[in-house]
């Protein structure tokens, strides 16, 4: 098989195509070649709502310290390209996929013209970002091309996190995620936040494949009220193949979710949930923050 191609995955909870052998590449170029076929959009609409989040956080507590944003399952820096820099999904595409000065030349070459390329664009309200992901080179890359401002490449499902992980993470405002969830689970989120001594927002895209539901519980023993977006769900991607939309349209139906107009167009579909304090929700409910 060749790398990046997908197949069905006996591992997963309903028979998603396994990508794995994109998620951790020296550097992202076959990442965004091989979801590009597939139109995989979800940072595109992270993008929006993250920075609304950020914004929103930062009026909450104007001045320095810049805010801390914690991306779980962060690969190569996507989301944390969208946040902090004037550039899209698009154009990310666009650089990995079909600019001949980045497609033809080694992976140090690339970094040290990525290095450059985000500087320029980086724009004045970005915000710390830190990175988890297990993928040790997708991580590893995106922290040297200085779209983390901290890389940590741990598995929190398996192992408690690291020392310099704890002190790291304990300023976090916002956690982010687009799409992990399924493939880390509750304890991670509880790992994490027992390194956090003031709850931070979380931000999660999760597919409908998957119940939310043991995370949102284990964060209302944290003193966080989870609320889904309601009346809109988000295009992740394209189904592979067929088998894997079989596999998806019987998940969603074990799971009592009716797929048309939704997965129905051939997309996975994803939910948007965000968790705060009490106190915020009934400040600024989820439906007025982000309409």
């Amino acid at each position: 098989m060749a790398a990046g191609a997908p197949h069905t995955s006996a591992g997963s909870d309903w028979g998603k195509a396994d990508f794995e052998d994109i998620y951790d590449c020296p550097d992202p170029r076959t990442y965004f070649r091989t979801l590009r076929p597939l139109d995989y959009q979800i940072p595109h609409h992270g993008q929006l709502v993250f920075r609304t989040l950020t914004e929103s956080l930062q009026r909450r507590r104007p001045g320095p310290p810049p805010l801390r944003v914690l991306d779980l399952c962060c690969s190569y820096g996507v989301n944390a390209a969208l946040l902090n820099h004037k550039l899209s999904l698009a154009d990310l595409y666009e650089r990995y996929t079909d600019a001949p000065d980045a497609t033809g030349m080694t992976t140090q070459r690339l970094a040290a013209e990525d290095r450059t390329f985000f500087d320029e664009l980086r724009r004045p309200e970005a915000v710390r970002t830190v990175g988890l992901d297990a993928a040790r080179h997708a991580v590893g890359y995106a922290e040297a091309v200085g779209l983390l401002d901290a890389g940590f490449a741990e598995n929190l499902e398996a192992a408690e996190p690291t020392e310099r992980l704890r002190r790291t993470l304990a300023g976090t405002d916002l956690v982010t995620v687009t799409g992990g969830v399924g493939y880390i689970s509750a304890t991670t989120f509880g790992r994490l936040l027992a390194c956090m001594p003031t709850a931070p927002w979380i931000a999660a895209f999760v597919l409908r494949t998957v119940s939310y539901e043991p995370v949102a519980r284990l964060l209302a023993g944290k003193g966080l009220v989870t609320e889904q977006l309601p009346a809109r769900t988000f295009r992740q991607r394209r189904f592979a193949d067929l088998a894997e939309r079989r596999a998806a349209f019987g998940a969603l139906q074990a799971r009592g979710l009716e797929t048309t107009g939704k997965e129905s167009d051939g997309f996975y579909h994803a939910d948007l949930y965000l968790s705060r304090p009490a106190a915020d929700v009934a400040a600024l409910p989820l439906e007025r923050l982000l309409p």
